[in-house]
């Protein structure tokens, strides 16, 4: 079986407040607007067949049915950018701390390759690595 696209669905606290971030990553939002302006779902191509897509905490229960969200302050999964250079991983970075991200890690050389990683402002966590790297091949 051959996936046409995923989508990772994240909840978040604010709507333009995480429109004004990931657009200041360059990543691209996409759909029709909504009262506010912003697209409804509020959508990002990530790549060309990885979407994410951010809703309002209070419309993320109905999604997650009888589970729970995880408590603040917890991760249950990190995201992985993998980019072709280091400058590249420093540019996406640099652009992220602009935008308001909290620092998880710096850029440095892991045993998997050139990586760095931070929060978005709901705290969900991003790792950037060069596409070389041990944890994308």
């Amino acid at each position: 079986m051959k996936l046409d696209r995923a989508t990772v669905c994240l909840p978040i606290a604010d709507r333009s407040a995480s429109y004004t971030f990931y657009t200041a990553l360059g990543f691209s939002a996409f759909g029709d607007p909504d009262d506010d302006g912003l697209p409804e779902p509020l959508q990002f191509q990530i790549s060309g067949d990885l979407r994410v897509m951010l809703i309002p905490r209070g419309g993320f229960g109905w999604m997650i049915g009888d589970r729970k969200r995880s408590p603040k302050g917890t991760h249950e999964c990190q995201f992985l950018i993998a980019l072709p250079t280091r400058d590249d991983v420093d540019d996406l970075l640099r652009r992220a701390h602009e935008a308001g991200a909290q620092t998880v890690f710096d850029t440095q050389e892991k045993q998997w390759g050139y990586a760095g990683a931070f929060a978005d402002p709901d705290g969900h966590q991003w790792q950037v690595t060069v596409t070389d790297g041990f944890l994308t091949r």
